[in-house]
C-alpha cells in the first residue's frame, strides 16, 4: 500500500472479488441473503482449504500457513 488513490493499492482483493463473482455468485440464483451466505462460506472454504494456488507452488493457502505457522520463529 503506497498511498491514498493508487489503483494498485486494491488490487488483490478486486482480483479476489472478481473471482468469487464469477466462480460463486453468477453462476447461482439466490432467493436471498442466507442462502448467498452460505455459499460465500462454501466458497471461501474450498478456496482456502482445497484450491491449489499458482503463487504458492500448487499448494492451498491453507496448507502454505499452517506449515509457515508451525515453524520456529527465527531470533535475531
Amino acid at each position: 500500500m503506497d498511498g491514498r488513490g493508487r489503483c494498485h493499492d486494491n488490487i488483490c482483493v478486486e482480483r479476489l472479488w472478481r473471482t468469487v463473482k464469477y466462480e460463486g455468485i453468477y453462476l447461482n440464483a439466490f432467493e436471498d441473503g442466507r442462502p448467498l451466505r452460505e455459499a460465500l462460506g462454501h466458497y471461501f472454504d474450498g478456496y482456502n482449504q482445497e484450491r491449489p494456488h499458482a503463487a504458492l507452488a500448487g499448494a492451498s493457502s491453507d496448507t502454505r500457513y499452517f506449515v509457515s505457522a508451525n515453524r520456529p520463529a527465527l531470533v535475531a
